[in-house]
């Protein structure tokens, strides 16, 4: 039998209509995998960022890294609402890290950080930028010691660590100094670096501003030589400061059973930046402050920090304006 159709015809029809198939089925295919992977990575992105609030606390040591931690414990809500901690420099770089930092919506800071920063000028309309949601606790005044020293008027001329530049603790060590007349050799290093060196004598003393019991004091052994010194409340320091004393159960390894250390305390308050209302970091605030009011309960039981039993959420902070969420509708 002979094939009458043209060799060079039939593998040109061939040709075209395997082109002409493949055509169809890419028309008909969904997009690359690449394209399909970005758009489900964007989707992801998005929901793990929708509920996200960072809080910015303090070093590793001090008290506002656990509470900040125990935020994240009690009110992690999957993509609904998840608590970032973050390891902060103090009281008033978390007041410039709120309003400069992206990512940071909270901060734990002491209650004369914004005076301080607003009396510093360190930006301007200040006022206006920061809020609080609710003040924590006081927190106290601690300043270990060496055992030849004996008062704080025994500090002045020797090198005292008062933590770094910016922290609450620098801010209050040098404003209390300053209302008793006393005059260290002021060192700026951090906590543990401070901690070493007093404990091989290289330092008189170390100021550190936390709440009782601070976990740097706690896991200090017995007969270490170490103790605090007093701070007697004065008319200079009652207009700003609390008396709160140390007592053994604080520091059983630092103080003697049935003795307590007169100091005093600054208040803790929860800092947040004035979000204008009705924007998505105002949304995701107002969530956040929502499940703080309502999981509160949750704060007050083991294991969390003791400190949490001091926290009254209604309680009003001088010189502050309360962030107000608004009302489920407005969100």
């Amino acid at each position: 039998m002979t094939d009458t159709t043209p060799p060079a015809l039939t593998r040109r029809g061939m040709l075209l209509t395997t082109a002409a198939l493949t055509a169809a089925v890419a028309a008909a295919s969904p997009r690359p995998a690449g394209a399909q992977n970005v758009a489900v990575i964007n989707s992801m992105v998005a929901r793990a960022n929708g509920g996200t609030v960072g809080v910015i606390a303090g070093g590793v040591e001090g008290t506002y890294i656990r509470i900040a931690a125990d935020l994240a414990s009690v009110l992690d809500d999957g993509d609904a609402l998840r608590v970032l901690p973050m390891i902060g420099k103090g009281s008033v770089q978390n007041i410039l890290d709120i309003m400069l930092l992206r990512g940071v919506d909270i901060g734990i800071v002491q209650s004369d950080a914004l005076t301080f920063a607003r009396n510093q000028r360190l930006v301007p309309g200040i006022d206006s930028m920061i809020q609080y949601i609710a003040k924590l606790y006081d927190e106290e005044i601690h300043v270990l010691a060496r055992e030849d020293i004996r008062s704080l008027q025994d500090l002045t001329g020797k090198f005292v660590n008062i933590d770094l530049a910016g922290s609450g603790t620098a801010m209050t060590a040098s404003l209390v100094f300053d209302m008793l007349g006393i005059k260290p050799e002021v060192q700026q290093e951090t906590q543990d670096v401070a901690l070493t060196r007093l404990r091989a004598g290289e330092i008189a003393a170390l100021v550190f501003v936390a709440g009782k019991p601070a976990r740097l004091f706690s896991n200090l052994p017995p007969g270490t030589g170490l103790h605090f010194l007093p701070i007697p409340i004065t008319e200079a320091l009652i207009e700003t400061y609390l008396p709160s004393p140390l007592a053994a159960t604080d520091y059983p390894n630092l103080i003697p059973p049935e003795a307590t250390i007169e100091t005093i305390a600054v208040g803790a308050v929860m800092a947040v930046y004035a979000w204008q209302p009705g924007s998505e970091r105002y949304r995701k605030v107002s969530r956040f402050v929502e499940a703080l009011h309502a999981r509160f309960p949750a704060f007050l039981q083991p294991p969390r920090h003791p400190k949490w039993k001091d926290v009254n959420l209604a309680a009003l902070v001088p010189g502050w304006t309360r962030f107000n969420p608004g009302s489920a509708s407005a969100r």
